[in-house]
């Protein structure tokens, strides 16, 4: 089994960690079956987020008699401090504990320092000096945010999309967390679902000892996937070596990692699945992009204006309206 020492803060867990986002869209007794098998099974590190429905309700129902023995990071997307206080209590409460091990500022559109006009750090500081927040971490998708967050020495954790479809630098802002012993969450490991081989994407992340992938996980065959590297970790071998390079080859350049934040469309479309679905198409199970989901999102994709609303909360700069129109020609095809 694989370990990963979370930088400044001492946390070891092993090498999967438990995305809790997923969850909020299976029922209760559902979700709180697949916390209870991740656990007996060896996972202890678990993410969720305040704004992630009852995903922390679930993991409270499901984990709290085990709570010394997991730890539990989660988010807020408060702007002051008085809902920063708020979120935190209702987080508390949802999980049934007294404490927060990582608590983080969810993908601000700034990097929250002490004293600012926000007063966001200065909550969290006392937050952590009354025990209910261990270590301090923030969460983004903006790739100079996050590295003004590492440089800062402000933070213990930093959450990031990172998987091997990484930007040269990106990669460079993993490299900085390890100079500054600072531990990386990697979001979207899988790439949002576009990435399809988790043993090559496992092994890729081992190269990382700073770094512990949060994987998306709502359904026992996905637990079961990540489950069995437990015993046997994939490495970096030749075959993983070659798919990562086909899938750079494919994937590489301009494509919707699906983090949403573009939603909601003016037109109701469902811009991260359209704007995604020609690779979809090519990588997923016919089921999903034929199914009553992706049929939901793709609805009103011929009505896409070229408004510039998903273009502006992109926080990757991609050209979304010509991805949703390429997605819908390609959608079209099927039908």
């Amino acid at each position: 089994m694989d370990y990963v020492t979370l930088g400044s803060t001492g946390i070891t867990v092993n090498k999967n960690g438990f995305g809790a986002l997923p969850i909020q869209r299976v029922s209760e007794s559902d979700g709180v079956y697949l916390l209870q098998k991740a656990y007996r099974s060896g996972i202890k590190f678990y993410d969720s987020a305040r704004g992630y429905f009852d995903s922390e309700m679930k993991i409270g129902v499901a984990l709290s008699g085990v709570r010394d023995d997991i730890i539990i990071a989660t988010k807020t997307m408060a702007s002051d401090e008085a809902t920063f206080t708020e979120h935190l209590e209702a987080s508390l409460s949802m999980l049934r504990t007294d404490y927060v091990d990582i608590f983080q500022f969810h993908n601000p559109p700034f990097c929250p320092k002490p004293g600012d006009s926000s007063g966001l750090y200065n909550a969290m500081l006392e937050a952590k000096a009354r025990g209910k927040v261990r270590h301090i971490g923030i969460t983004s998708h903006r790739i100079e945010v996050a590295r003004e967050a590492a440089e800062s020495g402000l933070y213990e954790t930093i959450q990031y999309p990172f998987s091997y479809l990484a930007s040269k630098e990106e990669i460079e802002l993993i490299e900085l967390c390890a100079k500054r012993n600072i531990g990386v969450l990697a979001m979207k490991a899988l790439s949002g679902g576009l990435i399809t081989d988790s043993a090559a994407a496992y092994a890729f992340m081992m190269q990382y000892s700073n770094v512990i992938p949060i994987w998306g996980i709502q359904r026992i065959s996905e637990l079961e996937e990540f489950i069995a590297f437990h015993e046997s970790p994939p490495r970096l071998d030749d075959r993983a070596k070659s798919v990562i390079e086909r899938d750079r080859a494919q994937l590489g350049g301009e494509f919707c990692r699906g983090c949403g934040y573009c939603q909601p469309c003016p037109m109701k479309i469902g811009v991260s699945i359209a704007a995604r679905m020609p690779l979809l198409i090519k990588r997923s199970d016919e089921r999903f992009y034929l199914g009553e989901y992706c049929r939901q999102c793709m609805e009103h994709a011929a009505e896409c204006t070229n408004c510039g609303h998903c273009a502006a909360h992109c926080p990757y700069g991609i050209d979304a309206p010509r991805l949703v129109k390429e997605g819908w020609i390609e959608y079209q095809k099927l039908l």
